[in-house]
């Protein structure tokens, strides 16, 4: 067992869940990621070995088949995922988003026909806020839902759909004005859609259309699409918990929790790269000696270890926090933010470890070295977090005078 990164007080339970998925991403994962990152193939073998460990319902409770477990599960399960390859452990987040949202928000006739078939990974979920203009500004979403008789009319094109192809059932975040007047506040006049469809490319269901995978540096793999609406047509029921006006809570509580699983991220894969730099520093040698060996390598290893550490412990209190029942919005903000700085910083770190060997795709670390970036823009940029920290932080220390 690794010395770094390791979490105090989990149940025999949790212990073995962990052990368990550590054990089948070094078996099953990092021995053919590269390969397949390279190729930028959807790892169908993986995904199935995931199911049948019944990872797809992790967080669903039991009664809907699930195996009802934490937060904290759930996130120390992607980081070991994540420490083998992060594009799987995007595959799984984007479903368990859209299953806590169906968990916490959804109707209880939502709740019954979904949640057992996503616990059996049968339903895969994936969830859409952004569209092609906005970015992190969610309040300036065009795509609208219009009341047509027992049924909604959506338009409009969202963006950067994680599982866009693969999944069988999207969350789609659109603006909704049926019942709230004029100036209303943008935030107040959305609403979630459950929107089902067969998993591909092209026209999935009338006035509904995946183009096809967006090219990307990294985070290979996983398909990253966009969605176009174009006089999709859905009932009244598919509206998430049966309301209109609630979708953006709704969608800022799967983000919560979202932030921590990034956070998740950015410490497996922190990890992996400096498994990768202690190891090749043990074996590349220079001047007759291990680098290790060297003070600049040591110094370098020491700050290293020291980000993974921190990075660890800051997501396991994030993850804690939100399963005790509290807000945890200013913790999940720093976590992912932390975890995603200090992940860019030892994977490069790592790289240069290697030396020219970084730079050739036949070692792992050039891989890292391209995945890194999208943690610092996934679930909320970096500079969005800080945003987040900042207002939380001036209620918490209000100045009284």
């Amino acid at each position: 067992m690794a010395r770094l990164a390791q979490t105090a007080g989990l149940t025999d339970v949790q212990q073995e869940i962990l052990s368990t998925v550590r054990d089948f991403v070094d078996k099953e994962i990092i021995p053919v990621a590269t390969e397949l990152e390279h190729r930028d193939e959807y790892p169908q073998q993986i995904v199935d070995g995931l199911k049948e460990l019944g990872l797809f319902g992790l967080m669903i409770p039991e009664e809907y088949g699930g195996l009802g477990e934490s937060l904290l599960t759930y996130a120390l399960c992607v980081e070991e995922i994540a420490r083998g390859w992060m594009s799987v452990s995007g595959i799984i987040n984007t479903h368990f988003i859209v299953a806590y949202m169906l968990k916490q928000h959804g109707t209880q006739e939502q709740k019954d026909h979904y949640l057992p078939r996503m616990a059996a990974g049968d339903v895969r979920g994936a969830f859409s806020m952004s569209e092609p203009a906005l970015g992190s500004d969610v309040s300036a979403i065009t795509s609208k839902a219009v009341k047509d008789g027992d049924e909604y009319v959506l338009n409009g094109q969202k963006m950067w759909l994680t599982n866009g192809g693969t999944s069988s059932l999207v969350a789609v975040l659109v603006r909704s004005d049926e019942g709230h007047p004029e100036g209303t506040a943008p935030h107040k006049s959305m609403t979630t859609f459950l929107i089902e469809k067969e998993p591909g490319f092209g026209e999935v269901r009338p006035g509904l259309t995946i183009p096809g995978k967006i090219d990307k540096m990294g985070y290979k793999g996983v398909d990253t699409t966009e969605l176009i609406m174009d006089g999709l047509r859905l009932s009244a029921d598919r509206v998430l918990g049966g309301v209109t006006g609630r979708g953006f809570y709704q969608m800022m509580d799967g983000v919560e929790v979202g932030r921590v699983n990034v956070a998740a991220r950015g410490c497996g894969v922190a990890q992996r790269a400096f498994e990768l730099g202690v190891r090749y520093a043990q074996q590349r040698h220079t001047f007759g000696k291990p680098i290790a060996q060297h003070q600049a390598i040591q110094f370098k290893l020491a700050e290293m270890a020291t980000k993974v550490e921190a990075a660890h412990a800051m997501m396991v209190n994030a993850a804690r926090k939100k399963d005790s029942g509290e807000r945890n919005d200013l913790e999940a903000g720093m976590a992912k933010y932390l975890a995603s700085e200090y992940c860019k910083e030892v994977v490069e770190d790592s790289f240069r470890i290697h030396g020219g060997y970084g730079f050739s795709k036949e070692y792992e670390i050039e891989r890292l070295y391209r995945e890194a970036p999208m943690l610092l823009i996934g679930e909320g940029t970096a500079e969005i977090q800080k945003m987040i920290i900042g207002r939380r932080l001036l209620e918490e220390y209000r100045f009284q005078g």
